[in-house]
Parts: structure tokens; sequence; C-alpha cells
């Protein structure tokens, strides 16, 4: 019988200089190949350059778990992954010329965005994407509000439609597309009752306080203390022009507050009045009334992550900092609901965490991630036994020498982390401010494959990692 390892070898080698051909072939990118660092195969998703993954905590996958959805220029594309790995992929553009996509949690239809001049759900272009998030991106102002022709105040901030468009919904099962009515925005809750906006104004009836005024300081001083800007690497300078950018509205945040609109009433309740730059909206998987969002800006400076009811009761700080410099964001909702996630730093750039706080109980679970396994995003599988990570470049909040990998981190009974390298990203731009992506991932829901975005062979596609060998 032939050795196994050596025609491993020769494979993952063949393979190897295959896609190192065809970075240099414009149209011949492989499809299908072993990453020859790892072992793993990798599947091209997308067969339009230009595509991407969801961001990360968005739903991309239907109830059954067996559909995928992601952008491409075309339109929003769906894909049947219930025989990925054994079947040739059939990727169709179901909703042509459409933009932030969304799949509903209960039905089997896609909420999308036609019409208006928005890139799409309210957020930055695909290679800007984490110009809201201090910790992982470069700094960028804030979309303009748009004004409601009702009122003096300003609404903005939501997911999808910002800008103007129209709300629709696509049924895979059926074929049909709908109006969703009342929707300005595919940020739509679980049993798709609400959506929102959010609000730019004072509190009318007074009740909420304006907090006193802070200096911001200096983030050179804050986040290397003692050193100046020359002794700094250039990925720690830029770290720091990009938290200045960030701290002056972070210290003296804007008052906002939150619009909920019934889609079956249209009736609209403007709640949750407070002073943050709320950001991050995501709605619970499960409970229809309540919403996870954060307050934006220099994670090191803000108590970021908080959940509100969406008849303004119950606005909680979900974890509260403990330390200088400690930080915690990217947060994002378990499949079930019962858990908030996120990457959490104690203190920043030098103790690594992946973190979650039950939200009956309170109690907090921590699993200690070493410095170049840090990840700009993490993601939970549906079952809860499996996070994946979408690795980062020197200049992220980790600094890591050797972080730029897609990961797998398999939980242990002693409360601590296997990682697993899953796919080689060092020819991948993360730099979203100088043109590169965010990655993305998430792990199908059979906890077969990492779907992620990448751009290690120029055009940005959208990619599928095997997590078994």
């Amino acid at each position: 019988m032939r050795p196994l390892q050596p025609f491993l070898f020769a494979f993952a080698l063949t393979v190897q200089l295959f896609a190192g051909a065809a970075e240099s072939a414009p149209g011949s990118l492989p499809a299908d190949w072993i990453d020859p660092d790892t072992g793993h195969r990798i599947l091209r998703l997308s067969t339009e350059a230009g595509s991407s993954t969801l961001y990360f905590h968005d739903n991309s996958y239907s109830p059954t778990g067996d559909k995928l959805i992601f952008n491409s220029p075309s339109g929003v594309v769906l894909l049947d992954i219930s025989r990925l790995g054994s079947a040739a992929l059939q990727p169709e553009v179901v909703v042509p010329q459409a933009r932030g996509p969304y799949m509903a949690r209960r039905t089997p239809e896609i909420y999308f965005v036609r019409g208006g001049n928005a890139p799409g759900r309210g957020e930055p272009p695909p290679n800007a994407q984490s110009a809201r998030d201090g910790a992982a991106g470069a700094p960028a102002s804030p979309p303009a509000p748009a004004v409601d022709s009702t009122s003096s105040v300003k609404r903005g901030g939501g997911r999808g439609g910002f800008g103007g468009g129209e709300v629709f919904a696509y049924n895979f099962a059926t074929k049909e597309i709908r109006k969703v009515p009342h929707a300005a925005r595919t940020l739509i809750n679980a049993d798709e009752t609400f959506t929102l906006a959010t609000f730019s104004g004072e509190d009318p009836t007074g009740a909420t306080p304006k907090p006193p005024a802070r200096e911001a300081r200096p983030q050179l001083a804050r986040m290397f203390p003692g050193k100046t800007l020359a002794e700094l690497t250039p990925e720690q300078r830029y770290a720091v022009n990009k938290e200045d950018g960030l701290v002056r509205r972070t210290v003296n945040p804007p008052a906002m507050a939150f619009t909920f609109t019934n889609l079956k009433t249209g009736e609209a309740k403007t709640v949750g009045y407070q002073y943050g730059s709320l950001n991050h909206m995501q709605f619970s998987p499960t409970d229809p009334n309540l919403l996870l969002y954060c307050h934006e800006g220099t994670w090191h400076e803000v108590d970021r992550i908080w959940t509100i009811r969406t008849d303004g009761t119950a606005k909680t700080l979900r974890y509260k900092r403990t330390m200088d410099m400690e930080i915690a964001g990217h947060e994002f909702w378990s499949h079930d609901g019962k858990t908030i996630w996120f990457d959490l730093q104690t203190p920043r750039s030098q103790v690594f965490w992946i973190a979650g706080v039950d939200l009956t109980t309170g109690q907090e679970t921590r699993y200690s991630v070493a410095r170049d396994a840090w990840s700009v995003h993490y993601n939970v599988s549906r079952d809860n036994r499996l996070f994946m990570g979408d690795g980062g470049d020197p200049t992220q909040v980790a600094f890591a020498p050797d972080g730029m990998w897609i990961n797998l981190f398999r939980p242990q009974a002693d409360g601590s982390l296997v990682r697993e390298k899953l796919v080689n990203m060092s020819k991948h731009n993360y730099v979203t401010g100088r043109g590169g992506i965010e990655p993305n991932g998430s792990i199908t829901p059979d906890n077969k494959w990492v779907v992620f975005s990448g751009n290690f062979h120029g055009a940005r596609h959208v990619y599928a990692v095997q997590i078994a060998r």
C-alpha cells in the first residue's frame, strides 16, 4: 500500500503551485484545494469577484441550516450547502441588484433592500467594514443620519435601507417576493414584528441627564505610557492614530435613542434615551423583544455591551469593565439567545479571552486565547461546541506577529480552548482602511465548514474551509 503521508505532501505541493499560478493568471482562481500549511480543504463558493460574506453577527443561514446567503456585485446569492464538498456548487443570484441581505430566523425568507443610494444595510462598503469599530479597524466618520421629514430630529444608524430604498422579502421556497411593510432596513426581529432606527436627540421629558463633559486624553499616553511616536512600530503608530480619531465622541457621546416600528401597524415609538454612540444593533435570535447593541467608540474608554427591550424597559449594561485599559467588544449572540459572546482583553493588547455572559444568571465564561490566535471577530456554532476566529494582521489590537489564520477553537471540560489553524491568511489584506477586508467568518450549522471572505488571490471571494482534515 502506498504510504499516505508522502502522497498528501505531494498533492498539497501540487495544489500550492497551482494556487500560486492562479494568482498571476486572472480568471483562473482555484476552486478546490488543500491548504499546504494546515491540511484542510478549501472551496471557493463565489464565482463573481467582489463577493463577500455578511457581517460576522448577521444571520447568513436558513432556519433549517441547509442554505447560505452572501453578497455579490450582481445581487444576493443563495447556495445549498447541504452537500457542500460532495456535489458541484450551484450558487444562484436569487435577488439581482439587491443589497443588505439578512436571512429570516423562522421562515424561508431573505430580507433585502432595493433602490436608494446606500452601499447596504447602513454600513460602510465591504472594503471598509471596520470603520465603525475602534479596536479592529480604521477610523471614519459615521454616515450622516437621514432627516425625518415630520420633525426636526435626525434618525439613522440602522442596517439596510439607510439613505433610501425599500425592504422586500424573497421566499426561496416559493420564489415569491413581497414588500415588507413599514420597514426601512433589514434589521428585523425574530418573529418579524419590529424593525428599528436610531434617533438623534435629547430626551424630551428631561429624565435623561447629560453626563459631565470629559476631556479626550491623548491615546499615545494611554496605550504606550512613556513612549514617543518615534519609538513605536508602524503598526503601533497606526493604532494610536486610529484611537485618537475615535476618542472624542467616546468621552462626550451624543444623545440618542431607538425608534422601534411595528411592522404590522406602522406604529413607531422612540424609547431608551441615553448618551452613547449607538451601534452594532442585533435583535435576539429567539426573543423578539430583546435588542443587543453597543456604545461605540474607543473600547478602553467605554462600557460597550448593552441590551434593551423593544418597549424601552430593562436597559442593561451586560459587561462592566473592571480595570484601566480593559476592552470588551465585537459582541454577538449565541444561536439559542442565552449568551452574549465577545472579545475581552484584560488589559487591552496584553491578555486575551473569548468571553460570554449568561443573560439569565449573569454568570461569565472566559476562554483564554493566545496572542497569535486572537481574531478580529469570533463566532460560535449553533450547538455552542465550537468557536471560530478570523485572525488579524500586526496592525490590529493584538499586534500579533503570526496572527493571520482562520482558526477553530474547541472548548474543553477544564475551561481551556484547543486551537486548530484552518487557513493560512498570510496573503490576505486585513487593513480595512487601506484596501483590505475583514473575513467575517461563521460556522455552518452542521459544524462541518467555516465560511469566510478572503482576498488572498487578489479579488475578494467567499470561501469555505472543511473542519475535518
